[in-house]
């Protein structure tokens, strides 16, 4: 398959479908907002690193938990939340988050792909009321966290991070279950993982991928500010 070449002055993306085997689709245009909007809203999402050309993704298979009833919460995960209950809220503090993400060591990797375009980008969609965070908060410190884009009823995940075990698990599942309140239909995790694999991760082929993934960014969202539910169930 090719790799398509964008242009810069118009977002605009080739189908999907069209991705290299590893999920390449394309390289140039720009990060803004408009334009990272339509690519989600297709399936599509940027990653590279900071000194590598802007790189157009669509893996497939997809990692997703769709909803209301791919939710798993470990076993393990119930007994630290019991053990070690952590206060969750939305868009408390998105910079921290992003900032907490993009600086998080993980294992096998020697570099990000939250590059100073994406936190740009994330920034501006956040102040549109796009772009979420969940803080995970123990006492006044921020120990954990997640932040992503809904489009619709569709919530894309991009990053998490934990500074305490557990906490970043126990800020998913409190999203979810708010998101299973509103209706939202679909989690698109991206790239699969043991660790969202034990949490109702699953790995979906492209075209039903495309097909529920289209059914959600079209039905109702909800921009602007999220909260928490004051009744929302705990783990």
């Amino acid at each position: 398959m090719p790799v398509f070449l964008l242009p810069e002055d118009l977002p605009v993306f080739p189908d999907p479908r069209r991705a290299e085997a590893e999920g390449l689709l394309a390289l140039g245009g720009g990060l803004e907002p408009a334009r990272v909007l339509l690519a989600y809203s297709r399936g599509i999402f940027p990653w590279n690193s900071a000194d590598e050309p802007l790189t157009w993704w669509c893996p497939a298979p997809r990692m997703v938990v769709q909803l209301p009833d791919d939710l798993h919460v470990p076993r393990t995960l119930r007994k630290q939340a019991r053990r070690r209950p952590l206060r969750v809220t939305l868009d408390r503090d998105f910079a921290a988050v992003l900032g907490a993400c993009a600086t998080q060591h993980r294992p096998g990797q020697d570099r990000g792909w939250i590059t100073p375009g994406i936190i740009t980008v994330f920034t501006a969609l956040h102040a549109l009321g796009a772009a979420h965070s969940v803080e995970v908060w123990d006492g006044e410190a921020l120990v954990g966290g997640l932040y992503g884009l809904a489009i619709g009823a569709v919530f894309f995940g991009e990053s998490m991070f934990s500074r305490e075990s557990g906490a970043s698990r126990q800020g998913f599942v409190a999203l979810v279950q708010q998101l299973v309140r509103w209706q939202f239909q679909l989690v698109d995790c991206q790239v699969a993982s043991a660790h969202l694999a034990g949490m109702g991760g699953k790995a979906l082929a492209l075209e039903p991928f495309l097909a529920v993934l289209g059914r959600g960014v079209r039905a109702p969202g909800r921009l602007g500010s999220w909260e928490l539910d004051p009744d929302l169930p705990t783990i």
